[in-house]
């Protein structure tokens, strides 16, 4: 051991919404783990700002949901301008249908990405996780044993395990020699910024088509960062000006910006130039822009790691896929990530599954990244709208190696499949499924002898589910379905099912 290397048993690289989620849920596991941060606080600006139903599932089990709500709201209605004047509202998105899956959520919520990390932050240090800021990341080694994290300062970190969740130019994932293959959505920058205004309706996400000359129609919102909007007319001075768009941001006084500047090099973030193009592009005076609290610009991009682990090391979030900002997808997914591996790396840290658990974390995960990349640009593209898919709770693991179904006829619900929130016995089922354990749902049929650990929940059969016994994960998807106790058992006994449950 070196002077003053620090050790735990998870070193989490990256203080984002990732990390954080991920963090929380091996704290609440009794797992020790470390989270580093390069920067000297939690960044700032909204960034990412939309939650989709199924990460709002995750947020009520990991404790932070009530903090969730109260900080955000849902997303406004659409207003689409043109010379000043109102051309007609825009649904940014569809409305949950009948035969959808069941969830007391069904449209998307808005918090700024720099309040839901001091949600999760201060969620994390309640239940006594710890994250370490002004540690930046420049390498890491590994053997057989663990590894090692070292920075630019400072002594290292050694560990059992290591997950880079340090976005999407991750110094880990480099350093490990793993490639990313993608593309660019939209060659043009994008300003980003969150402001305050002055005379304008906070009711409405303010539309601005390109050259304040397109129709409703054409107008186009991602739910997460901005509105790609169009591909820009000419300015009359030679150019092409790209949309606009101003969203109140909920819970605030600001205001998230969005522009595109086809064909420049790089947008003015300053506040001079934020003024600059809404006296341009938009009836409001430039002096109306009263504050910038924070700004940046990005060109959208698509991009999937070649592999998610690499030994000991796992890449979540950024690190692992890249996004456009279009249907407001990354950042959810990246949330899920963390979802899916920490009860694994608890597993097997206790000794209640062997190592080889770990492996499905890549099966289970890299294929959800690809499809929901897929999915975000075609959005990007106006190729899909905002809908079903969006919302991400239809998304399951039939399969992945530990969807298990040892029944002749599969019922409604399969393994793999996320556990619809229906009502059982007066109940949510998600409500009574909360918490870091396995829990069987016994519908319709005696509920057999079971691990010291998992809980039990009989009950008559419920729509979805048919007759039998349902082995629910501690993410919330159904493991092993069937009827047979022995083909439980040697299940439950695979994947540590009831053994380092956690508080």
């Amino acid at each position: 051991m070196g002077t003053g290397e620090t050790r735990t048993d998870v070193v989490i690289v990256g203080a984002g919404p990732t990390g954080l989620a991920l963090g929380i849920d091996l704290a609440r596991r009794g797992v020790d783990a470390l989270v580093v941060e390069r920067g000297g606080q939690l960044a700032p600006g909204s960034r990412g700002k939309g939650f989709q139903p199924r990460t709002m599932e995750v947020f009520e089990d990991l404790g932070v949901l009530d903090a969730i709500l109260a900080a955000g709201g849902t997303y406004p209605v659409g207003m689409v301008w043109r010379d000043g004047r109102q051309l007609g509202e825009h649904r940014m998105f569809d409305p949950a249908e009948d035969g959808e899956p069941h969830s007391r959520f069904t449209v998307p919520w808005m918090v700024p990405q720099w309040r839901t990390t001091r949600i999760l932050h201060a969620r994390l240090t309640e239940l006594g996780g710890r994250v370490a800021f002004g540690r930046e990341a420049v390498g890491v080694d590994q053997d057989t044993d663990g590894v090692t994290v070292r920075f630019a300062s400072g002594a290292p970190v050694r560990a059992r395990y290591a997950v880079a969740a340090d976005g999407g130019r991750s110094v880990l994932r480099r350093a490990l020699g793993i490639g990313m293959t993608g593309e660019t959505v939209d060659p043009d920058p994008i300003l980003v910024a969150d402001v305050r205004v002055e005379g304008l309706d906070r009711g409405f996400w303010h539309l601005f088509p390109p050259g304040e000359a397109g129709r409703a129609g054409e107008a186009r919102e991602t739910g997460g960062s901005g509105d790609p909007g169009g591909p820009g007319e000419s300015d009359g001075s030679g150019g092409r000006r790209g949309f606009l768009a101003i969203c109140p941001l909920a819970g605030t006084e600001d205001f998230q910006l969005v522009a595109q500047f086809p064909g420049a090099d790089g947008p003015d973030t300053s506040l001079e130039g934020i003024r600059k193009v809404v006296g341009e592009r938009t009836h409001l005076a430039p002096e109306s822009v009263t504050g910038v609290g924070w700004s940046s610009d990005f060109r959208p991009r698509t991009a999937l790691a070649d592999r998610f682990r690499a030994g000991r090391v796992f890449l979540a979030g950024d690190a692992a896929h890249v996004h456009s900002p279009a249907g407001g997808q990354g950042l959810n997914t990246s949330v899920q990530d963390a979802y899916n591996l920490g009860w694994k790396l608890a597993a097997v840290l206790t000794g209640a599954a062997p190592e080889a658990l770990l492996d499905t974390y890549e099966e289970e995960r890299r294929p959800i990244a690809a499809h929901i990349l897929a999915l975000s640009t075609a959005i990007h593209r106006d190729q899909a709208r905002r809908g079903a898919a969006t919302r991400q709770l239809g998304l399951g693991y039939r399969e992945s190696s530990l969807a298990v179904a040892d029944r002749e006829i599969p019922g409604g619900v399969r393994a793999g499949d996320r556990a619809p929130d229906v009502q059982v016995g007066g109940a949510r089922l998600h409500a009574s499924l909360a918490g870091p354990r396995w829990t069987l749902l016994a519908m319709g049929t005696r509920a057999p002898r079971t691990p010291e650990g998992v809980r039990v929940l009989s009950c008559p059969p419920v729509e979805p589910f048919g007759t039998g016994l349902y082995l629910v994960r501690p993410d919330g998807y159904v493991g092993w379905t069937g009827t047979d106790p022995e083909g439980l058992a040697a299940y439950a006994a695979r994947v540590g099912a009831g053994a380092g449950a956690g508080t």
